[in-house]
């Protein structure tokens, strides 16, 4: 067992990059509105989305090869599709997360005073952004994979615990009955918060093809990375993050729901709102800590998500286009960067709208991930004894169903 934690390393940075803006926002905006009628919707795409996210581990420890790697297998056209949705949805992504992180700064360490560049006033949040950005890329080209993988076995800790200790606590002090009526979203409005809820529960698909690429780093690492440990690993992560989701969805409920107050879709709004959710549990002294776990969970999803995307990409154009190809990660990253802040300062800087358009997004591409992950991890190029178990195989058939009933039922309810 001892051996088995210190292995641990992919799992939790699959938790990290989880449990961010699926967690903080959604799940406590769904327990504000709904009350506890969406923990229906949290368990079942947990469960469907559960083989698809494990095939990335499973096929990297036991291939040597990566999920781009798989892709390539399956065809050229198969990873060029993955190229373009990731270039299609990477930038909203990082802009979602950092906004939200930027907000918790703003929040916990103070406003900027604004100003004027030309016509345009630059906000405090937008300033915090760029500083965010600039640490980040820092911290990944000096540290690369060593410090996230340290990092993170910290993070996810404090984090749980602290929820865990938050929800009690509300659960204590709590004096009314606590409906369990489950609930189905029937207008229009409802329908789009819960596909979008779904679509980062507990993260987009494609953060499998992030995970396998980890596992390979992890794999350099210890030299004994091999697939029944990462598979526990995973479990680890994965599990943490339902466990953390559902802990949101009753702070949203305990504290917000039948309130008469709604979350704000103003990144610094909303961050005050969420970390008073905590202090009205726990008191005013929980403010610090709490406030810091929570900036500290947005930081690592901005962090993980900003060295996966890059590194995913590099390694699709080496397959697309060369071995020598010039677009190396350090491009890669600084497009991703310039991008977001492209984002921020040119389209559109309120947290409502970028969040709602990532997880749509993420949702509707889901099905591909999902079809390319199961079909290659049930083909030749996958080791026989790696395949999926009979109970695996039915568990990825209803889950490519689910998938693809739920955008459906989406786009043609727009």
């Amino acid at each position: 067992m001892i051996s088995k934690l210190k292995n641990l390393g992919p799992g939790l940075l699959f938790a990290g990059a989880a449990i961010g803006v699926s967690h903080l926002v959604q799940s406590t905006r769904a327990g504000a509105d709904f009350g506890l009628g969406l923990v229906w919707a949290l368990l079942l795409v947990n469960i469907f989305k559960y083989p698809f996210f494990q095939f990335g581990p499973r096929y990297a420890t036991a291939t040597g090869e990566s999920l781009l790697d798989g892709y390539h297998k399956l065809g050229k056209f198969v990873l060029a599709v993955y190229f373009i949705l990731n270039i299609a949805t990477m930038f909203t992504i990082q802009a979602a997360v950092t906004i939200v992180t930027a907000g918790l700064a703003s929040t916990l360490f103070g406003d900027f005073e604004t100003f004027k560049i030309g016509n345009r006033l630059v906000t405090s949040t937008e300033i915090w952004t760029v500083i965010i950005l600039t640490i980040c890329l820092s911290l990944l080209i000096i540290g690369r994979y060593k410090l996230l993988d340290r990092l993170m076995k910290i993070i996810i800790v404090t984090l749980t615990i602290s929820t865990i200790i938050a929800v009690t606590m509300a659960l204590m002090d709590n004096s009314t009955p606590i409906s369990f009526k489950q609930i189905l979203p029937e207008n229009a409005i409802e329908i789009t918060f819960l596909i979008a809820f779904m679509g980062w529960m507990p993260a987009p698909l494609d953060v499998a093809v992030w995970q396998s690429l980890w596992s390979i780093e992890k794999n350099k690492d210890t030299k004994n990375y091999h697939t029944k440990s990462a598979l526990f690993d995973f479990n680890v992560g994965y599990v943490s993050t339902i466990v953390l989701g559902i802990g949101f969805l009753f702070l949203g409920t305990l504290v917000m729901f039948n309130s008469g107050e709604t979350f704000s879709n103003s990144a610094s709004v909303f961050s005050g709102q969420l970390i008073n959710m905590y202090t009205v549990s726990l008191g005013n002294w929980a403010y610090v800590v709490i406030g810091i776990a929570a900036f500290t969970t947005m930081f690592s999803t901005t962090l993980t998500t900003l060295d996966a995307s890059p590194r995913a990409m590099k390694k699709s154009s080496q397959l697309l286009f060369s071995s020598t190809s010039k677009f190396n990660y350090t491009f890669w990253i600084a497009l991703l960067a310039i991008g977001t802040l492209a984002i921020f300062f040119f389209f559109a800087s309120e947290m409502g709208l970028l969040i709602k358009i990532a997880t749509i997004l993420s949702f509707i591409t889901a099905p591909f991930y999902a079809i390319a992950n199961y079909t290659l991890i049930s083909s030749k190029h996958t080791p026989k004894v790696w395949r999926p178990s009979k109970q695996l195989h039915v568990l990825s058939w209803l889950g490519i169903v689910f998938l693809i009933g739920f955008s459906i039922w989406y786009l043609t309810t727009l």
